[in-house]
């Protein structure tokens, strides 16, 4: 049987290329993300690696959350006097102090330099290049107040040297600077595309709201020193609040923070590509099937000559085995060039990486193989159970199963999977858990598969008249031919369905989150001018910007808005802090009960709704908070608001804010004036702002289309991702239209012979093609519009308040979807058209 098996596989090669294209496809798109996951790791665990490899003890601030939403911990300054005592502890060789804060460079054209949403880092520069992250390429070390050292990169990239002056944005007003030395970090120009600027200690201090304290010390121990005593002697002189961990440790903690930060990348890449192997095992599933119709008469003869029901099943999935490995194989190789694609796609998007060589690992080539492979032999099982069903009888003459019986079995078990799907859904959108939602809308199209020969006939007839009428006996003959096998025309269109279901998922949520968020702006900002940083993905910027913009001739309001995060009850929230003095000229809060503005101005927090209700909270309830700068305490609920995703679930006053945040810096700065937002407004706030090169100053309209814009370029992106699901589909389309068109060869012959003419013959393939397209697209529209509501209104309290149905984005698939299909229809048409009309005649 093993040779029977090869040399079936070497008798159909091009069967065997269309197959496993489906399965390298989405094989190649999971190798790169490992491969691309595994070097980043690499690289980013060799830099912090090397950085700390000289720093024996770190000196800093207990983590006063056990996480802050980023991958990295919110630990409290600690007292500068800590640094004397920590010299004086016998062992230690060296030991200073560090601080860190917000610095962002301004270019020569005056505009602020963006770093794509990796953070503008200033920190001080130690001497000490036994201790220091930077290290010297060019230049001297910062000595007075007035110079700062940059990163190499930057200073590439934007050509800045040695001497010249820069100008930088810090948390109060920008400031310029004399650059005296282009640093390293590390090994590396950069990190991860960061902007560093480097200060003197006392310098860093004051920039950053530090003085008299330090983010951390740095130590070195005395050459022979026993570390761990020395680090329990440290330990011992520190206050309470303060600990002391080795320089390995720190290295372990910010390799797995910036690696915690990329995960979402990866995670969301291995997601697409499992959608597109989903994808690819209906197309495995539909040509495992109708190969094994075509060879009937085959394995009717393995059973006459001796082969037991075992030995053909195990054929069939041995073939489908090594289709897999194949592919795997292929997928595997081509994943290295995915990894360097997907790099090139991230300094695309302005996020620079250290380099470092491509990471292979083991667990790479298992993962490939066992996914392609698996991917490929489940889809087979199907088909090979019923190749095992043929009688030996059936090598006489023709033998068709009892399709009435299989029929009504299929619908059985089609219905069941489908309803099991639509309750997993739901419990998953109640709860919410994520993989309880993937899990019942894998289930729902499973189910639609096994349930769409139902509708196949009667939905292939209505969507063939047109092109009857229009091709005339090349529309019917396709018309006809997608009506003969209802199961065939449906598990071809299976594909298609589930990626057309995906994009009008996405679709309908898509429309529904941008409606949403210009309907959350209009509930919840009433200001003429919304101020925020330009850069993307950006912290904040300078806190003197509401100070110079309330002496803007006109400007009657002026509000300050805060983001930060904080313990309620236990558990990490977001808190929204906002000036109280004008608030109604600035922002609405929708109050529900309580008052807004005065309970801000006392310190009170305020709730929305839905929080309220999940923790049973009223006007007056106190409740436990906790602070990373001040601790442990409680507050008032002061009012409860709407619930608004712009705002955030919890608002607090920017005074009590202040008084418990290290320098925050602003997030955005609300506007209000006499006259509204005008032309010649607009250029009175630019041109009193103009010294801060990183705003982005917007009319409450303008903003609304940033958000807007912001939500249709995640949209373009996921589009792009799910491309392949649909190139996918479409292969398998061609593969369904290859094997129809060898198995009607006769028939085609035939034809030609009794007067269609090639073009005739071209057509009748096309307008099948077109109707299988259509038939899976309407399919796919119609759940995936479903699941795009479901997922909306399940929604609702996180901020989705509108939902939308993008009617024309919906019909305008369908039309795409037919030109996808003549255009896969191209190469088994041409084939058709090109048989040999004597030989095609010939042929069984």
């Amino acid at each position: 049987m093993w040779k029977v098996t090869v040399k079936g596989l070497l008798a159909h090669k091009l069967r065997l290329v269309l197959t496993a294209l489906a399965i390298v496809l989405g094989v190649t798109f999971v190798s790169g993300t490992l491969v691309l996951t595994d070097t980043l790791h690499n690289t980013f665990t060799t830099l912090f690696g090397h950085i700390y490899q000289n720093i024996d003890f770190e000196i800093r601030g207990k983590a006063a959350f056990a996480d802050n939403g980023t991958g990295g911990a919110v630990r409290k300054p600690i007292p500068q006097s800590i640094l004397a005592n920590v010299r004086a502890v016998p062992g230690v060789a060296y030991a200073e102090g560090t601080a860190g804060g917000y610095a962002q460079f301004v270019s020569s054209t005056s505009k602020a330099i963006s770093t794509g949403g990796a953070p503008t880092i200033g920190l001080s520069f130690d001497p000490n290049p036994q201790l220091s992250a930077l290290q010297l390429a060019a230049g001297t070390a910062p000595k007075t107040p007035n110079q700062v050292v940059m990163d190499e990169g930057t200073a590439r990239k934007y050509h800045f040297e040695v001497g010249q002056h820069v100008r930088i944005l810090l948390a109060g007003p920008p400031q310029t600077f004399t650059i005296v030395g282009i640093v390293r970090f590390g090994t590396a120009d950069n990190l991860a595309g960061a902007t560093l600027a480097a200060f003197d200690l006392p310098t860093a201090q004051h920039l950053f709201g530090l003085t008299g304290r330090y983010n951390a010390i740095d130590v070195l121990a005395r050459p022979g020193t026993a570390k761990a005593g020395l680090e329990h002697a440290i330990a011992k002189i520190l206050p309470p609040g303060v600990e002391v961990v080795t320089g390995q440790t720190v290295a372990n903690e910010q390799s797995s923070a910036i690696n915690q930060a990329l995960s979402f990348f990866s995670t969301a890449l291995l997601v697409f590509a499992f959608i597109s192997l989903f994808v690819g095992g209906f197309t495995i599933f539909n040509t495992f099937s109708i190969i094994v119709g075509q060879r009937t008469r085959e394995l009717a003869l393995l059973r006459v000559v001796g082969a037991s029901r075992r030995q053909v099943f195990r054929s069939v999935l041995v073939e489908a085995s090594i289709v897999g490995l194949v592919a795997s194989l292929v997928g595997l190789g081509l994943g290295v060039l995915a990894a360097m694609g997907l790099e090139a796609l991230l300094k695309g998007f302005g996020i620079t990486l250290p380099s470092g060589p491509l990471v292979f690992e083991t667990r790479t080539v298992v993962a490939a193989i066992a996914v392609g492979v698996g991917v490929t032999v489940v889809s087979a099982i199907s088909p090979a159970r019923r190749a095992v069903q043929i009688p030996p009888v059936a090598a006489l003459g023709d033998h068709r199963g009892d399709q009435r019986e299989s029929m009504r079995r299929r619908i059985y078990a089609g219905s069941i999977v489908a309803l099991l799907g639509i309750a997993v859904l739901a419990l998953g959108l109640t709860k919410p858990a994520i993989q309880l939602v993937g899990l019942g809308a894998v289930a729902v199209f499973i189910g639609a598969g096994m349930l769409a020969p139902v509708v196949a006939r009667p939905m292939a007839s209505v969507l063939g008249r047109p092109l009857a009428g229009i091709l005339g006996i090349s529309g019917k003959l396709g018309r006809e031919n997608s009506m003969r096998s209802p199961r065939r025309t449906a598990q071809t269109s299976s594909a298609l369905m589930v990626g057309l279901a995906l994009v009008s998922t996405i679709a309908v949520f898509g429309a529904s989150v941008s409606k949403s968020a210009t309907s959350s702006v209009d509930n919840a900002v009433n200001a003429d001018y919304i101020i925020t940083n330009s850069g993307a993905g950006a912290a904040g910027f300078s806190g003197s910007v509401a100070a110079a913009a309330a002496h803007v001739p006109g400007v009657t309001a002026v509000s300050t808005v805060y983001n930060g995060t904080f313990e309620f009850r236990h558990s990490l929230k977001a808190l929204t802090a906002v000036s109280p003095d004008h608030l109604s000229e600035t922002v609405i809060l929708r109050m529900d009960s309580g008052s807004g503005a005065p309970a801000l101005a006392a310190g009170e927090l305020l709730v929305d709704t839905t929080t309220a209700n999940t923790d049973h909270l009223s006007v007056g309830s106190v409740v436990p908070v906790k602070f990373a700068e001040t601790g442990s305490s409680t507050m008032r609920i002061g009012g409860i608001f709407k619930a608004n995703a712009l705002r955030g679930s919890f608002v607090a006053g920017d005074s009590f804010f202040l008084s418990n945040f290290n320098n925050p810096l602003p997030v955005a700065v609300l506007l209000r004036t006499d006259s509204g937002a005008s032309k010649a407004g607009t250029a009175a706030v630019g041109g009193r702002l103009s010294a801060y090169a990183n705003l982005k100053i917007q009319t409450r309209a303008e903003f609304e289309n940033t958000q807007q814009m912001q939500v249709n370029q995640l949209l373009g992106l996921i589009y792009a991702l799910l491309a392949l699901a649909i190139l996918i589909a479409l292969i398998g389309i061609v593969n369904t239209l290859m094997l129809s068109v060898f198995e009607r060869t006769h028939e085609i012959g035939l034809l030609r012979a009794i007067g269609m003419r090639r073009r005739q013959v071209r057509a009748m393939i096309r307008s099948e093609a077109v109707i299988l397209s259509l038939f899976g697209a309407i399919v796919g529209v119609l759940i995936g519009t479903a699941l795009g509501v479901a997922f909306a209104s399940s929604l609702k309290q996180q901020g989705i308040t509108d939902l939308v149905v993008p009617f024309a984005s919906l019909v305008t698939f369908l039309a795409i979807a037919a030109l996808l299909g003549l255009g896969a229809a191209s190469w088994p048409a041409r084939r058709a058209a090109k048989l040999d009309v004597l030989a095609a005649i010939a042929a069984e």
